[in-house]
């Protein structure tokens, strides 16, 4: 005789079972803003914004439409086509790409201890919970290297050549470097360094007039070095930041440079060059430099952008002097005030600007001291001294 007791029990076992089916098998309604580029099916989606030299292109601040068609369906893949797929591929597959999506809210940092050590550095406290200050009911998390691994290996099981290359590489600021990319491949969110403080909320980082459900990636400038020496203190004229990103996961920039460590790891890794990889080569690998390159690659890319009617490629003059957010298809570029308040150089603001957001106390642990504080002023780490 089925009891009111027995109902309720056979309503929760139900709703359980169709609980873990539907976080187990995703829908197929999954969308993807383009194809890996080894594909070229017609699935690929130009964003629309139409290129321009610095004299046609919009003043900072200034919203370039993105009109874009709807983007089809991903569709289901064998498991032996799956196999035998380009990385570009699967990781399109495995990490679909949704810019109508949310930003998801996640904060990734990564350090040798969780703040639940006694290990974990008291200069770095301040900065690790300013980020969770500034955004409640987030998820914060501070991942070891031992973690890192095992989540890297629950996120990319399916694509083993990645975590082949994260384990081939032999020095751990290139690993926190790939981890960044991969992290926010696969799950999105906002990563930044653990000496960095969060100023302001990520939801006063986009200016009121940007659709949030047009925006799949959010950087800031860097470097912006007016001067004849530039080559001697950084690697590009322009210099994306990477200490701090926000993303949504699967975003195509991230895909391309996950895909470009990846395989360029392998080749060494077969060739035995790994072995002597100098720590001066950690920039151009998978630093700044590289992430620089691949962000102007993608907004050079006719896959993504209508190109037919642009006056020339996208470069760093486009973005020279900002001192507002511009928007570049479903990119937004901070100026260099974001995330690099306090350098008293290349026109960043101070602290209490109204677009300072990050603060990065410029540590670079991972390089010899004399290289830890490349661009900053002297009276920059003079200050830093005497705190």
């Amino acid at each position: 005789m089925l009891t009111f007791k027995r109902a309720l029990v056979a309503a929760a076992v139900f709703i359980t079972m169709l609980f873990l089916i539907t976080r187990s098998h995703p829908t197929a309604n999954t969308k993807t803003v383009v194809q890996d580029t080894d594909s070229r099916q017609d699935s690929k989606e130009k964003a629309g914004y139409t290129p321009s030299t610095p004299s046609t292109t919009p003043s900072p601040g200034q919203m370039v439409p993105v009109p874009g068609k709807k983007p089809k369906n991903s569709q289901q893949l064998p498991l032996g086509d799956f196999a035998k797929a380009p990385i570009r591929d699967k990781l399109s597959y495995q990490f679909p790409y949704d810019v109508e999506s949310k930003f998801p809210a996640y904060i990734w940092q990564t350090w040798k201890y969780t703040p639940a050590s006694g290990d974990f550095g008291e200069n770095f406290r301040p900065a690790e919970a300013s980020w969770s200050e500034k955004h409640p009911g987030f998820i914060h998390e501070v991942i070891t290297d031992q973690v890192a691994v095992h989540l890297l290996r629950h996120l990319y099981a399916s694509v083993p050549e990645v975590l082949e290359a994260y384990n081939a590489l032999p020095m751990a600021v290139l690993k926190a470097d790939f981890f960044r990319y991969l992290i926010l491949l696969a799950r999105g969110g906002i990563y930044s360094d653990i000496d960095t403080h969060a100023l302001k909320s990520a939801a006063e980082w986009l200016p009121e007039s940007v659709p949030r459900e047009a925006i799949g990636l959010v950087i800031g400038i860097e470097a912006d070095p007016d001067r004849p020496d530039w080559k001697e203190w950084y690697s590009r004229r322009i210099q994306f930041c990477q200490w701090t990103i926000q993303s949504k996961p699967g975003h195509p920039v991230l895909r391309e440079i996950v895909a470009n460590i990846t395989l360029e790891t392998l080749k060494r890794k077969e060739n035995g060059s790994l072995k002597s990889f100098k720590d001066n080569k950690v920039i151009e690998f998978t630093g700044p430099a590289l992430w620089t390159d691949t962000i102007f690659d993608f907004l050079n890319d006719e896959k993504y952008f209508d190109m037919s009617t642009g006056k020339g490629n996208i470069t760093w003059r486009d973005f020279t002097g900002m001192k507002e957010a511009k928007k570049v298809g479903d990119v937004v570029v901070l100026p260099i005030t974001s995330f690099s308040p306090g350098v008293q150089q290349m026109g960043a603001e101070d602290y209490d600007h109204p677009m300072a957001f990050v603060k990065h106390e410029f540590e670079g642990t991972w390089k010899p001291e004399n290289l830890r504080h490349i661009g900053v002023t002297t009276e920059e780490l003079e200050k830093k001294k005497t705190q």
